[in-house]
């Protein structure tokens, strides 16, 4: 009788094994989740995301003149969903998988691959990988949206999404991936003592300051070329600002955001990400304050739309050594970028370029100004990498790829655009804005 029922019992138990078994087997292999870190990464993607939608579209809008409100804040809108959908279609497969120096390959093209179980990181600090792509996602989203600072008030619509599309996969996507891809051209990462395409060294940048902001900075130097200036440019003033206030708020958003830019960017719930969150406090309350300081003694007026620009100035120089340096280093670089992006926004007005809202004197010189002094002031105890004069090398060795690639490739996509479709609106709509003209809205 035992035999029989065992008999009977055998192919049940075969079977309830064969069903728990490949569980089991992912039980023991799948590295264990750390909550604290993924509650973290959550977070810092709400308020990269943040840092756009609103924050980056408050910000321009209200320093564009009334008739283009509108227009402005629909710019940031639609790069946030274009760049979503390339991003999910191809862009993180490109950026983050391991085929050449230059590129990666279609291995994760529209997320192949990626579930529930997928995981990134190692060690103490393993978080989904659902997470990591929606948090990196949102790093190509703001690159692409702050482009459109320099052209406000004078692209077409249809020009400003092809724009959006054909610059993201040719320029945004090769250079996150040499910087942050797996081996990489400019240092990437998994590599072990690389010596970077000169032999400097890999070039350090913790959270964006050469991928988007040197990036951005210098496309939106060249689209301000290509396009012209806004009538009226040359008198030095231009239409008033609708609402300062609005800028206020963007401004606002963009500073809180940056914590989960910055410290985010560990991809961990760390003492990295603590001190990338302080580092970053600090530089941006410096160079907000060196800014106005300067601003008040030039011009003898500490203006608002002043103060608040230095701080994103200070917040855009720390991003790249917001995990390499100490509170000291963070404290110079806020100086230094207040400064020198003071500085650099009046050159606008010396050279006859129209960078609408100083995105070149901004985002690329004060994205500059931090990859280099990364090079100087980095702490081996923080981020692994001490400045030295090779180190420095490196960092202007990147920065001068950067500029060299985006700024040709940039130029070349803008007059394609111009050839097929034109780049710019006609001069009635420039004069009496874009909003009605171009998406039938006006604010009353």
């Amino acid at each position: 009788m035992k035999n029989i029922r065992s008999f009977i019992a055998a192919p049940g138990l075969l079977a309830i094994a064969l069903i728990f078994m490949p569980a089991l087997v992912l039980a023991e292999t799948s590295p264990p989740l750390d909550s604290g870190s993924t509650s973290w990464m959550l977070v810092s993607t709400l308020l990269v995301l943040m840092m756009t939608i609103p924050g980056l579209a408050l910000f321009y809008g209200g320093m564009v003149h009334k008739e283009s409100v509108l227009a402005t804040l629909m710019q940031s809108f639609v790069a946030t969903t274009l760049v979503t959908i390339l991003w999910m279609v191809y862009g993180y497969s490109l950026i983050f998988t391991e085929h050449t120096r230059f590129l990666g390959d279609l291995s994760k093209f529209m997320l192949e691959g990626v579930g529930m179980n997928s995981t990134y990181g190692s060690g103490a600090a393993v978080i989904p990988e659902t997470v990591y792509i929606m948090f990196q996602m949102t790093f190509g989203i703001i690159t692409c949206a702050l482009i459109f600072g320099s052209i406000a008030n004078r692209i077409k619509f249809s020009a400003a999404i092809a724009f959006i599309a054909v610059w993201f996969t040719l320029v945004y996507v090769p250079v996150a991936h040499w910087i942050w891809g797996p081996k990489g051209l400019l240092g990437g990462t998994g590599v072990e003592g690389y010596k970077g395409l000169l032999g400097f060294g890999a070039m350090l940048d913790f959270a964006g300051g050469t991928v988007v902001h040197i990036n951005a900075g210098i496309a939106g130097l060249v689209a301000a070329l290509v396009l012209g200036t806004r009538k009226g440019f040359s008198a030095r003033e231009t239409a008033p600002p609708y609402n300062i206030v609005f800028s206020v708020i963007g401004a606002a958003l963009l500073w809180v955001g940056w914590f989960g830019f910055n410290a985010g960017s560990a991809a961990a719930a760390n003492g990295n990400a603590g001190m990338a969150m302080l580092v970053t406090q600090v530089a941006a309350a410096a160079a907000s304050l060196s800014w106005m300081t300067v601003e008040w003694i030039t011009r003898k007026k500490p203006s608002v739309i002043g103060i608040i620009s230095g701080a994103v100035a200070g917040l855009v120089a720390i991003t790249p050594a917001s995990g390499y340096v100490g509170f000291g280093g963070s404290l110079v670089i806020g100086v230094v970028a207040g400064i020198i992006c003071f500085w650099a926004c009046g050159l606008k007005f010396r050279f006859g370029f129209d960078d609408s809202l100083d995105v070149f004197g901004v985002h690329c010189v004060g994205g500059i100004v931090g990859a280099l002094l990364t090079g100087i002031f980095a702490v081996s105890d923080i981020g692994g990498t001490a400045g030295s004069f090779h180190q420095f090398l490196a960092q202007c060795e990147g920065v001068t790829v950067t500029v060299v690639y985006g700024g040709i490739v940039s130029y070349l996509i803008l007059e394609a655009i111009d050839l097929v479709m034109g780049l710019r609106v006609d001069e009635t709509t420039e004069q009496t804005g874009l909003d009605l003209a171009i998406h039938g809205e006006k604010l009353h």
